[in-house]
């Protein structure tokens, strides 16, 4: 008969995240994951100190995934690259995003990640007063956005039109004209897909912290 290997910190994390995944963060109990695990309860705290532990070794994992920006390129195109990868990230854990950024005990990929977002910006030519703005900013977009994408009543977004007349089957378009408009106009064409926002806003966002960039620099120059 094999024998099981040896259980590591490493797997409990990663089969805590799949946990996660499958059922939410509120399903994760200590019992549950050691029962997934096919373990008793008191062995998981060989390899965790206790429930805040096991979160913030999840959100770290999930920090992991995501693409590091290079620092000393274009800053807008790295800063881009990495709140596209954080979003397609937060989507396959939908549980984390209401917990990346409370922990009070953040682990290496944490750190490394938001070090990396601070060189990018700062070696792009921002300020410190201006980096800790810019960071604040462009994550507000990030995390926000992913808070609406997992909040909404559907997955697909071919459903969102359905969603939207099942809605205006329930009013009289005078009651709510630009919401009519809105919906018919817009939300209910073939194409419409509320994550493609995404990308519109960071843009909107991305451009105008260069336009403040450039107007720091050149108020510095004189």
């Amino acid at each position: 008969m094999s024998r099981r290997p040896p259980l590591s910190r490493e797997a409990v994390l990663r089969t805590a995240v799949a946990v996660a995944d499958a059922s939410g963060v509120g399903s994760l109990t200590m019992r549950a994951l050691a029962r997934e695990l096919g373990i008793e309860a008191m062995s998981l705290y060989h390899h965790v100190a206790n429930k805040d532990d096991l979160l913030d070794g999840m959100v770290d994992l999930v920090f992991a995934e995501i693409a590091l920006p290079t620092a000393g390129e274009d800053w807008r195109t790295q800063m881009r690259r990495r709140c596209t990868s954080a979003r397609d990230v937060l989507l396959r854990h939908p549980w984390a995003v209401g917990l990346v950024e409370t922990r009070a005990h953040p682990g290496p990929a944490t750190l490394r990640h938001h070090d990396a977002v601070l060189a990018c910006l700062r070696q792009g030519g921002f300020s410190v007063p201006l980096t800790a703005h810019a960071f604040a900013l462009i994550d507000a977009q990030l995390f926000g956005h992913v808070v609406q994408e997992v909040s909404l009543p559907v997955r697909e977004p071919e459903d969102v039109g359905a969603l939207a007349a099942d809605i205006l089957a329930g009013m009289s378009p005078d009651d709510l004209p630009y919401l009519t408009e809105l919906a018919v106009e817009h939300v209910m064409k073939p194409g419409y897909a509320f994550g493609d926002e995404f990308a519109y806003g960071l843009d909107l966002v991305l451009d105008g912290l260069e336009q403040r960039r450039l107007e720091d620099s050149g108020a510095a120059r004189k």
